[in-house]
């Protein structure tokens, strides 16, 4: 999917070196929930961390709201000990959160830690405003104390604040319903617990009867980061159908481009992480009791990571849907046994692929796995790389151009002229990644159907068997 525009410009922003005065650039947890000292470097002003339950998201999230103290005059700060406390059946200590963070053109290091019974260092944290937004949103407002005594009809307004326009238009862009105004309301039984309302269509709607998404998108509006602010949003897409993850994301990538903000989120959800880029989205991978997060993962990866059916024997990673359908291609031609048994996972990055390599060959995925890089990739530990010697599309359109583009009229019934003259243009283009596109438009036929034939074309016509045996060798080993 391509990046959107609130996004792009985002990046463009970021990429300019221009902004973004007060940064946290890095992480290190040690003895907090299973974290020991694994670090998670901040390279992007928006990411989004994913992982199964239980891998650590949280962690991420309390950690850096630990980092810092209050800016004057922006509430009370967070503390450690506010996200890990010492209970009954928790006993802390040798914990640490290590940090860096950026002021101005200074990066300093600096560490909250607990190596007894008290939480050591908060008096040196530099200051800032802290936004950590949990799931207590999620709580509908008839369940939370002191509330459901305001759900009476005897009961009346007493005052209200009004939501500004632009928050409401911003509301109303989320939710793709048109909004005409909202505002804060305090009841005459209860002060101190406002009730957001809602006015569509002419009709009124409060708290207690909006939509469970709705409802919690008209709170969490109502948070005002100031400039520079660290903003840490736990689940961001919770309650939320697909199309409003989408645009909340957009939503938020505009707010954090207008006012230099860090956000980082966590999520389960592959529409969030198809809104970012590569770079801003990590993948938490618990394997054995190990962590380690990698940066770059595909939302395609980070969805097969977190299914809960039944898989095939053997995972095949590779880093993108073209490589996906190279490497079908290939066993379908020279392995057609083994298809069936094994499921192929576009993985994202590169450096993706050489952390699941280092995995591979520490032997820490729970059943046989194997890791492709494209053939333009130099070689790495627990890695294979797929034949050709250069990026897949490169490897498939050279060899077929070579062999003058032997039977690929037949595969897509097209014009012989016609799909060879596509294919040729195209391969005009500098960037080889948009040649498949380029000559799909000029055939009329989906990207992926002209790519499956031109994949099946090349393993049928231009691989030889012994090149092929160093790529399917591997998993029929890693099989039997």
């Amino acid at each position: 999917m391509k990046i959107s525009k609130q996004m792009r410009l985002l990046q463009s922003k970021w990429t300019s070196g221009v902004g973004w005065p007060k940064r946290l650039e890095s992480l290190e947890i040690n003895g907090l929930r299973g974290w020991t000292g694994q670090r998670i470097d901040f390279r992007t002003p928006m990411i989004a961390i994913c992982g199964e339950n239980g891998s650590g998201k949280s962690t991420v999230l309390q950690s850096a709201a630990s980092v810092y103290g209050s800016e004057r005059g922006m509430g009370a700060p967070w503390f450690a000990s506010d996200f890990f406390p010492d209970t009954p059946w928790d006993n802390i200590h040798d914990a640490a959160i290590k940090f860096t963070v950026r002021q101005g053109t200074e990066s300093t290091p600096g560490s909250v830690r607990k190596p007894t019974d008290r939480w050591r260092g908060n008096p040196d944290r530099p200051e800032r405003n802290v936004q950590y937004i949990d799931l207590a949103r999620l709580q509908p407002v008839s369940s939370r104390t002191g509330y459901l005594k305001l759900a009476k009809s005897t009961v009346k307004e007493a005052t209200s604040s009004a939501i500004d326009a632009p928050t409401v238009a911003r509301l109303s862009d989320i939710m793709g319903r048109t909004y005409s105004s909202g505002k804060m309301a305090i009841t005459d039984v209860d002060a101190t617990r406002p009730v957001p309302v809602v006015s569509l269509e002419g009709k009124e709607f409060s708290g207690f009867h909006q939509g469970a998404g709705e409802f919690t998108m008209t709170e969490l509006l109502q948070i005002d980061p100031p400039r520079y602010s660290l903003v840490l949003i736990d689940e961001v897409e919770t309650s939320l159908h697909p199309r409003a993850q989408r645009r909340l994301i957009r939503d938020l990538a505009e707010l954090c481009r207008v006012r230099e903000l860090q956000m980082i989120l966590t999520t389960h959800s592959p529409y969030v992480l198809g809104e970012l880029p590569p770079e801003a989205r990590g993948y938490i991978l618990l394997k054995g009791g190990h962590r380690e997060i990698v940066f770059g993962v595909s939302p395609d990866f980070a969805m097969t990571q977190m299914d809960e059916e039944l898989h095939p024997e053997c995972d095949l990673f590779v880093e993108d849907e073209r490589a996906q359908l190279m490497l079908q291609e290939l066993m379908v031609k020279f392995a057609p046994d083994l298809i069936g048994r094994v499921q192929i996972i576009p993985f994202g990055a590169a450096s993706v692929g050489k952390a699941l390599g280092m995995m591979v060959k520490g032997n820490r995925f729970p059943r046989p796995s194997l890791v492709y890089l494209d053939g333009d990739q130099e070689a790495s530990d627990g890695c294979l790389v797929l034949p050709g010697g250069d990026a897949p599309e490169r490897v498939v359109f050279e060899a077929l151009k070579k062999s003058n583009w032997t039977l690929l009229d037949a595969a897509t019934s097209r014009d012989f002229a016609q799909i060879a003259d596509a294919c040729d243009r195209a391969m005009a283009s500098s960037n080889h990644h948009d040649w498949v596109l380029n000559a799909a438009n000029r055939v009329v036929l989906g990207g992926d159907i002209l790519w499956q034939a031109m994949c099946a074309e090349w393993a049928g016509n231009c691989v030889r068997e012994e090149d092929a045996k160093q790529i399917t060798d591997p998993i029929r080993q890693a099989l039997s």
